[in-house]
């Protein structure tokens, strides 16, 4: 038998305070005709696309204590990882550490902190990628 991921949960204090502040970075809604609300223990959130994964907030009384075994890697869709990042942090995500150049020029990404401190990743957007690429293509 083979499985498939359904959806990433993130436990937390205020599950609905922490969907609504994730759906502006992601671009993600609520599930349609099954909205979140304040008092809610579970907040799901998808991509109207229906490409990226489904998030599933749910509150756990334990605060968070270390570090995130597993955390998500975000690629910007529309703005390259500067703006990306300057977005996060006036949205009220906390820099973390940053990994940028850690393999050289144009490398890396930026470990940062939702509001309850779940750890993520933004790293280069596609179209710097690409660039990156076709540099090194041209050195070589």
């Amino acid at each position: 038998m083979v499985a498939f991921v359904s959806h990433v949960t993130v436990d937390c204090h205020d599950a609905f305070a922490l969907s609504e502040w994730w759906k502006p970075v992601l671009g993600y809604t609520d599930v349609p005709d099954d909205p979140n609300e304040p008092g809610h223990e579970e907040c799901m959130i998808v991509d109207p696309t229906g490409q990226g994964a489904t998030l599933l907030f749910v509150e756990v009384p334990e605060p968070k204590e270390r570090k995130n075994r597993l955390h998500l890697d975000l690629r910007p869709r529309e703005r390259q990882q500067e703006e990306e990042l300057a977005f996060l942090t006036a949205h009220g995500a906390t820099v973390v550490a940053d990994r940028r150049g850690i393999y050289g020029p144009g490398s890396g990404w930026v470990v940062l902190a939702d509001p309850e401190g779940n750890e993520f990743c933004i790293l280069r957007s596609p179209a710097e990628r690409a660039a990156l690429l076709a540099a090194q293509a041209a050195q070589a």
